[in-house]
């Protein structure tokens, strides 16, 4: 009797399609993961809420405070809310330096060759990480500058400029700088992309945010006051103003022009990502 013995049957291997959501989680599970992500957004939150409740409390009538946050942006005139978001520009500045540290901080340890062995069409991993950090952004901060307005509100018990919730334009204004926070983020995550360098991103975004709207004022006065609302700190201050100066975009006009510039930065990181070698 002749016994045949069968080859054992090849092992089942299970293959893993690349998705869209696949990546998102696997951004998710990357952000929340690292230290600096946790640390970076509860200092945003903090200086928002700090900076916020200071200038309300030392609030004095015969000082005209500036508008809320932006370089010559906001409404220039004292309300609870300008004072309220105070720490809008501390807080742009914290967001902005996470949502870079996310995309430039895979090249500077060189993870980033990883990631892009694993997504190899490579454009979802942008698309992932801007919509990862910028609705965390916006949530939390906005959070943050409610929580501003309503610690403020004692310290203004009393003065004209006082103002609640339920008042015209308040929580649209208040909601309006999560708004432009979470799109700080996704610029800072553009930025990281299409520069590299974490150092690098950085002083972009801060020369591109604070520095720039300065350097205009030495162009002649007609075309400064042509362009100076467009740019892109001034753009988004606009968004939470509670009133619209003369020489600024009203919230949804500064919406649009800010968006605008966060979509150019994308365009161009998503370009470089898809061109260029990690």
């Amino acid at each position: 009797m002749t016994v045949t013995s069968l080859a054992p049957a090849p092992a089942r291997t299970t293959e893993y399609k690349v998705t869209g959501v696949r990546v998102l989680r696997s951004e998710w599970a990357k952000f929340w993961s690292l230290r600096s992500s946790w640390i970076t957004l509860g200092v945003a939150v903090f200086l928002l809420v700090l900076f916020g409740t200071i200038a309300s409390y030392t609030y004095s009538p015969d000082v005209t405070a500036p508008g809320p946050g932006g370089p010559g942006g906001g409404s220039g005139d004292s309300t609870a809310v300008s004072l309220a978001l105070t720490g809008a520009t501390f807080a742009s500045l914290a967001i902005g330096v996470l949502g870079v540290l996310m995309s430039a901080g895979e090249y500077s340890t060189g993870m980033i060759r990883s990631t892009l062995t694993a997504v190899p069409r490579r454009l979802p991993v942008l698309w992932s990480k801007a919509a990862v950090i910028g609705p965390v952004a916006l949530v939390l901060t906005g959070v943050g500058a409610v929580a501003a307005f309503l610690l403020g509100t004692p310290g203004l018990d009393g003065e004209k400029i006082a103002l609640s919730l339920g008042d015209d334009g308040v929580l649209r204004s208040l909601a309006g700088a999560g708004v432009y926070l979470g799109l700080v983020a996704v610029f800072g995550v553009a930025l990281g992309v299409l520069i590299r360098s974490s150092a690098g991103a950085i002083a972009a975004l801060v020369g591109i945010l604070l520095i720039l709207p300065g350097l205009a004022t030495l162009l002649p006065d007609s075309l400064y006051d042509s362009i100076n609302p467009y740019f892109p700190g001034n753009a988004g201050s606009a968004v939470y103003a509670l009133h619209q100066s003369s020489d600024a975009l009203s919230p949804g006009a500064g919406l649009a022009v800010f968006a605008g510039w966060v979509a150019l930065a994308l365009a161009g990181a998503a370009f470089r990502l898809v061109k260029s070698d990690a």
